[in-house]
Order: structure tokens, then sequence, then C-alpha cells
């Protein structure tokens, strides 16, 4: 039964034309059975509301109970406590801070694995230490449970938009079960080996996104004190080598571009103390593996020095103003 529930899980056979409508109803219903959600921060809330908007009763929870009351209002049932979600749903997605949040959502006294109903789908977007992950798939797999890993790449407006790419880890051949969800709340959603593997794509990706980013910081705050308008910099660089997500899409210096955080004095977006966590999951593996990154270790320096400086709260992208601040001006 679980399985017919978890929609793509089933295999439905080859009918004839004459019950293809059948065939379809029955998708619709398995497609329609409740997921739930533990962590509607920034990130988790739109992709939340994203799940409804494709017809996905969502059973959600978070440790904030104001966090809850928008999806409440769009017909999202609001329960106490993840285990209490794992008792209703055998799809979950969780979306939380940092290692020590899943660990609890997931283990602790009120987590997941207390009411996990054997073959359940978990699927964690945090971004984390990978061995966590796969220390949560072992437990999951204890109690018969499927974990994986799917951590994102986009920020706030891609998941607002639905236009997130997951990058996923587990096995193989789960990951179709998980994508039926996972491509309601993103354009890509790429399969990347066993537990373990999406959040080492994700951790590459925000370290090196992290270094552009100071990188084009630097860039703009030089050309503009040799005298270069700013927007007539970003659309040379952008026609131009130096071209990166950083100067086109995410321009940090504000008055360049509309419907950026630079363009709202930093708020919303990545949080500076987001990023800072995750090139500490960097500098923690790259340690591990005995792999040099000495711009990802300076990287990591400038955004916990941000972070001590008053920008924790701030859009990573705020590196711009921390540099001029830097400089006195």
């Amino acid at each position: 039964m679980a399985a017919l529930l978890r929609g793509s899980r089933c295999l439905v056979g080859k009918y004839h034309n004459h019950v293809n409508a059948v065939q379809v109803s029955i998708r619709s219903m398995a497609s329609k059975t409740q997921v739930g959600f533990v962590g509607l921060g920034n990130m988790g809330n739109p992709m939340a509301k994203n799940l409804m908007k494709h017809g996905y009763p969502v059973i959600a929870s978070d440790v904030f109970p104001e966090s809850c009351k928008e999806l409440q209002e769009l017909g999202a049932q609001i329960l106490d406590s993840p285990a209490d979600v794992a008792d209703k749903a055998d799809r979950i997605i969780t979306m939380l801070p940092s290692s020590p949040n899943v660990i609890d959502v997931y283990t602790g006294p009120n987590g997941i694995l207390k009411k996990v109903k054997k073959g359940s789908l978990l699927i964690d977007s945090s971004t984390i230490d990978p061995a966590v992950s796969k220390e949560m798939a072992v437990a999951a797999e204890k109690m018969g449970a499927v974990f994986m890993d799917a951590p994102v790449s986009g920020g706030v407006g891609a998941a607002t938009s639905g236009k997130l790419t997951f990058m996923v880890g587990g096995p193989e051949e789960e990951f179709n079960a998980a994508k039926e969800l996972l491509t309601c709340m993103g354009a890509n959603v790429v399969y990347c080996g066993q537990v373990g593997t999406g959040q080492a794509a994700k951790i590459c990706n925000n370290m090196l996104l992290a270094i552009g980013m100071i990188g084009t910081a630097e860039t703009m705050n030089l050309g503009i004190r040799l005298g270069l308008d700013p927007k007539l910099l970003a659309k040379i660089l952008n026609m131009s080598s130096g071209r990166c997500w950083s100067s086109d899409t995410y321009n940090p210096v504000p008055g360049v571009m509309e419907g950026v955080p630079s363009a709202n004095n930093y708020q919303g977006g990545f949080g500076t103390t987001l990023m800072a966590k995750d090139l500490g999951l960097a500098q923690y593996t790259a340690t591990n593996t005995k792999t040099p990154v000495p711009l990802g270790s300076l990287a990591h320096q400038i955004y916990r020095m941000m972070c001590a400086r008053g920008y924790a709260s701030k859009d990573f992208s705020s590196v711009f103003q921390f540099l001029r601040e830097e400089e006195g001006q």
C-alpha cells in the first residue's frame, strides 16, 4: 500500500487504450497523497507552497509556529512535531539550517524516525555535512525507510518561482520517486550518486559561488574607484570573459540590477551566516580529504568576519558593502 501511495514508485502495467483513463486516474490519485514538510523558513515556505500548487496536500511542522501561519491559511495541515508528520505521511521533505537541526528532526525525541512508516521516502534538502546524510540514511534504513539527500541551488528567488536545482544522492532505484516531488519545486533535478553525493555537489558549488561573489564585489569596487559607472562596468563584464552568475544575475552593487538583494539593502536571499556555514563544511571536507582550497579558505575567513561585524543576517552579496566599509567608505 505504501508503494502505491508514493505515486511514481508503483509500476502501472501497460493497459489497452480503453482503460487508459483508469490508468491516468490511478496515477492522479497517487500523486495527490499527502506530503510531509518539515522546516518552513525562507526556503522551505515557498517550496511547500509549490507542492501545494501542484495539487499535493501538505502536512507541515516547524519549530517556530509563526512560520506555519501562511501555509496554514493556504490549506496545509500543521502538526506539532516531525514525528507527528511522519505518522501521517510516507513522503517527507525536510529543509533545515544545519547538521544539528537535521540530526534532531530525524533522530531526536520528537523526530521523524520515532513514528516513520516502513517504506517511507525521506528527502532532505538541507545543506549539511555529507557524513551526516550518510548517518541519517543508515538510521532510516533500520526503520525500513529510505533517506535521500537533495540539497538545492538557486536561493529564495528560485524557490519561489519553482526553478531550484536539486542535487540528489541516494539509491538510484528511488530517484524517480524523489524526482516526482522535486520537479514541482525545481527546474533541474540531477542524480549525483549514493547518499552524500548531493551534499558534496552542493558544497563544491557554494564554495565557487562565494569565491565568485567576492571576486565580483572586488572587481566592481575597483572599477567604481577608477571612475567607471557601475552599470556600464557590469554590462562590459557580462559581455566579456569575466562574466559569472554573481555579475549577470545577482550583482552585489546597489542600483545595478533590480529584484536582487543588493537593490533591497541586502535583505532576503541567501544569508551571510549560511554562506559561512557552507564554507565551513567545504573547509572541513577539504581537510579530511587533504584537498588544497586556498581561495575557499580565504572566502570562509571573509564571511566569518562579516558575521562578526553585523552582516550575519544580510544576503551574502553584502560582501561588496563590507569591502567598501573596510576601506573607510
